[in-house]
């Protein structure tokens, strides 16, 4: 069995019981980053057994812990933060698991995308998520996004914010409205509302851009 465990965003008390319990019981929990699980897990008194499990990686190890576990080993994945698979390591390992014939148990848990989007007000009946936009043609993204009818959904880093809203100013032009959620579930977590220049103003005018974000562009009313 794989377990897909998701794992605080922020705030610890956001992990569930059931999360906690399946990392007390399995054999192996493999960890995107050794030093914030081990932090995360000491703070619940979780000791057992951790691999690593990167990008990095990745195609090398499966292997090995896809034998694991049809010898009979109970594998839990867990990501820094969120929800593995969601613009984190995830997805070769549970098609691989697929592929095997080896059964994914995927707990609901901390993601900032679904925060974000009913924070927004913007209408989620539908919606695009992105993750974090291409580095290769990422102009030929953003211009595809602009003619898009449904809100959208875009992770970003601190480096990039002010070049990615600049974009969003250039692509989509200054009618719609933007939400930009700075550090969901955490102590410096910040909604900003409204017009892109106004947010851009916002950012500009900051001594130091830090946090990860998630924005929210509303949907295209009439082109």
């Amino acid at each position: 069995m794989l377990y897909i465990v998701p794992t605080p965003i922020g705030n610890l008390e956001d992990f569930t019981f059931r999360g906690l319990r399946i990392l007390k019981e399995v054999d192996i929990i493999l960890v995107e980053n050794y030093k914030i699980s081990r932090k995360l897990l000491d703070f619940y008194k979780i000791k057992n057994h951790i691999s690593r499990y990167h990008i990095h990686n990745e195609h090398k190890v499966i292997p090995h812990f896809i034998k694991k576990i049809k010898q009979g080993k109970k594998i839990a994945l867990i990501s820094s933060s969120g929800t593995p698979g969601i613009s984190d390591p995830g997805f070769l390992l549970i098609q691989s698991c697929i592929q095997a014939s080896i059964s994914i148990e995927c707990l609901p848990g901390p993601t900032a995308l679904i925060p974000a989007l009913v924070t927004s007000g913007s209408p989620i009946n539908e919606f695009t998520f992105i993750g974090f936009l291409p580095k290769k043609k990422r102009k030929i993204k953003l211009e595809n996004l602009s003619k898009e009818n449904r809100t959208i959904v875009l992770y970003e880093s601190p480096y990039r914010l002010l070049r990615t809203l600049n974009d969003i100013k250039y692509f989509f032009g200054l009618k719609r409205n933007i939400v930009v959620c700075k550090e969901i579930s955490k102590i410096f977590e910040k909604i900003s509302r409204g017009n892109i220049e106004d947010i851009i103003t916002y950012y500009k005018n900051m001594k130091k851009v830090l946090g990860e974000y998630t924005i929210i562009i509303e949907k295209c009313i009439s082109k």
